[in-house]
């Protein structure tokens, strides 16, 4: 469930393809367990009179400053006051293929530090601390005046937002994001410490990590090992940690309220029925067919060999993970009875609207989304940017050479002042970058260009200059120097001199969209607006209706939520909370010990030893979505019981609506990772080191 957004080096992130093609999302009234809450507005009296648990100041800000997140997508947790943090394996995989050689294959074969001095510097890793929530929602409104246009408005806002950040960072040298909440009705000011000496310590093998592969993704019960543990460094030496998460092994049993606090990418709740539409019938069945070209893409290149399988696995493992999560997505928008009762909560909600004369001006709002969902379409192919990493460096420091002539608060957002040193990081990273595959990812995106635009196309022509996509990709890779860092630190110190005179046949390329890019960038942000001061008008309704029990959609910053550790039903089949250790073994040798049910070596060696009545997975009924992934699950007394790292089928639903029925948030036991530690991995010191 590693929901990552998507950037213009790391755009191989599939399942972030789809922000692309997505309208911003909007609050919606809560029931139940359900609701992905800020820090500084929990729901007390909700879990006063639900669960009879009122959390205090202080065990809220414990919790906050105790959660991590993962710049390349995913949550995590400090666990030690020595720097341990500990996130999900696939939230770290991306770092694991990075660091990862033909000779070392740390993803597949599992790494061990015996000692802080054997712990692997990561190459581009920054991970984030909240530290603070300011609303600056005053401020922003205020820069935006009833006369201007939508396109002044867009920037006007833009202008503020980044004036925001450059103070707030100047003034406190936290990393500074102005973050839109509710559609455009709120705007708060996050603060974060930035770790970027981040050092790898114990991962175990993919083997036991995705333990039944795709076939068991998304499916429960299961029997997952999805943690691996990093250290992060101050000046140095392993840096000391306040606040972080006691350990409770004998914790989230069955019925036991649990807390998740993480990153959720994003959710959809309550667009309009129009907007649902939209994503049923346009956008989603387009991410789809994308998902699908890449996954066979990947799949073909893996077969080549070894290494290329070693290559690929990460992308394959994020193409197919994001597949499988926007088939269940689109499966819930296709079923008529969601999109039925939609149209009927949001026609009583207009009735109501309609019928006090002070609010029925806001009914304008949907009508407004309406006319900008059908620019969205003429808009959707019409794209200017390829997904391949090198690419992905070309057109950032194209796109940072002009931007970087502008004044900070005119900038496109990724190039402000308060993101650079962030962005210098993932350009000038160490990371390696494999020609051939490259080749293969940048000539199917030229392919897609003509698919997209057709031939004739002036930019698909000038793109491809009279060759074929597969030449023009090795022409390209073979000519390109931008696999060395040194050379991406020339042309971007160089600005906009060292891109005029480059002569680099990826930087041409680049320049060659630039135009086009900014064209439908600057049309987009049109589009944005003009729906971010629509659903400013629903979130407005919204309150006046639903008064304080609204929450706002996920927006990949840090939120509460809470639930029941639950076991359900479905198709007649009773799924227990809880599996064990001891349950692995069983549900390999249920599948004859066939790929991908197959236990890891050191697993079956250390089988006498272990506890097999440990907890290993839970399910609980927390209100969670992609990003959540790593996330630490804790008690009413703070104290972690286990790790988030997926949801079960019946929750993939859970960007549009919540339902505490059949659906569930999957976490790994803080129990079975702790006994994994001792028994079967030989690491006692680090078992020892969590919660101390």
């Amino acid at each position: 469930m590693n929901t990552q957004p998507l950037g213009l080096i790391g755009s191989q992130k599939w399942i972030g393809v789809v922000t692309l093609l997505l309208v911003s999302a909007v609050p919606m009234t809560s029931s139940g367990d359900e609701g992905m809450w800020l820090f500084n507005a929990t729901p007390t009296k909700q879990l006063q009179a639900i669960h009879g648990f009122e959390p205090s100041q202080p065990w809220l800000d414990h919790l906050m400053l105790s959660s991590v997140r993962f710049n390349s997508g995913g949550s995590a947790s400090f666990v030690s006051s020595q720097g341990l943090v500990l996130t999900n394996h696939h939230v770290a995989s991306d770092t694991l293929y990075k660091l990862s050689t033909a000779e070392h294959n740390y993803n597949e074969n599992g790494f061990l530090a015996a000692s802080t001095a054997d712990e692997i510097k990561t190459p581009d890793l920054e991970l984030n601390q909240l530290i603070s929530i300011e609303d600056v929602t005053e401020r922003v409104n205020a820069s935006i005046k009833e006369s201007m246009t939508v396109q002044e408005a867009a920037k006007a806002r833009q202008a503020k937002m980044a004036s925001i950040e450059k103070e707030s960072l100047d003034a406190t040298g936290l990393r500074s994001d102005v973050v839109t909440l509710y559609g455009g009705g709120r705007y708060h000011l996050y603060r974060y410490k930035k770790y970027t000496d981040v050092r790898l310590v114990w991962a175990p093998e993919a083997g036991a990590a995705f333990f039944g592969g795709d076939a068991d993704n998304f499916e429960y019960p299961r029997f997952c090992l999805d943690v691996t543990l990093f250290r992060v460094y101050e000046n140095g030496k392993p840096a000391v940690i306040e606040h972080f998460l006691k350990m409770d092994p004998k914790g989230a049993r069955d019925q036991d309220l649990v807390f998740v606090s993480g990153n959720p990418g994003r959710t959809r709740r309550i667009f309009t029925h129009d907007a649902i539409e939209y994503q049923r019938d346009v956008a989603m069945p387009r991410t789809m067919n994308l998902l699908r070209r890449k996954e066979i893409l990947m799949q073909q290149y893996a077969l080549a060999g070894p290494e290329q399988q070693r290559r690929s696995r990460d992308d394959l493992f994020g193409i197919q993970n994001s597949r499988k999560a926007y088939t269940g997505m689109l499966a819930g928008l296709q079923d008529p009875s969601f999109t039925a009762s939609k149209k009927q909560q949001e026609t009583e909600l207009l009735s109501r609207l309609s019928q006090d004369r002070k609010l029925a001006p806001l009914t304008k709002a949907w009508e407004q989304i309406r006319a900008s969902l059908e620019k969205r379409r003429e808009l959707l192919t019409q794209g200017a940017t390829l997904r391949s990493r090198l690419y992905g460096i070309a057109e950032t420091l194209t796109l940072m050479a002009s931007e970087d002539r502008k004044s900070n608060g005119d900038r496109l957002r990724e190039f402000r002042d308060s993101n650079r040193e962030s962005l210098l990081q993932e350009l000038l990273s160490e990371a390696p970058i494999y020609e051939d595959l490259e080749r293969l990812q940048l000539a199917d995106e030229l392919a897609r260009l003509i698919d997209d635009r057709g031939a004739n196309d002036p930019l698909v022509i000038a793109a491809l200059a009279g060759k074929s996509p597969k030449q023009r990709a090795a022409e390209i890779i073979a000519g390109t120097k931008l696999t060395a860092v040194s050379e991406r630190k020339r042309i971007s110190e160089g600005g906009t001199q060292a891109i005029s005179e480059s002569k680099d046949p990826l930087i041409l390329l680049a320049k060659s969209f630039e135009s086009e890019y900014r064209r439908v960038h600057e049309a987009t942000d049109s589009l944005e607006e003009q729906e971010r001061q629509a659903y400013a008008k629903v979130t407005e309704a919204k309150f006046a209706v639903g008064g304080d029990s609204v929450y706002p959609d996920a927006t990949f910053t840090l939120r509460l939520a809470f639930g029941k550790v639950l076991g359900y039903e479905t198709e007649g089949k009773k799924i227990p909370a809880q599996t064990t250790l001891g349950g692995a073994f069983s549900h390999e040798s249920l599948h004859l010990e066939k790929d991908p049910w197959v236990l890891p070596e050191s697993w079956h060696t250390a089988k006498s030893k272990m506890n097999a009545d440990t907890p290993f997975n839970f399910v609980c009924t927390a209100d969670i979505i992609g990003g959540n992934s790593g996330s630490p699950v804790v008690s009413r007394d703070g104290a972690m019981v286990g790790i988030i790292f997926d949801g079960n089928i019946e929750s993939l639903t859970a960007d549009f609506y919540y339902t505490d029925n059949v659906s569930r948030a999957v976490a790994v036991h803080i129990a079975g990772v702790l006994e994994s530690l001792r028994s079967i991995y030989n690491a006692p010191h680090l078992a020892d080191e969590m919660g101390r």
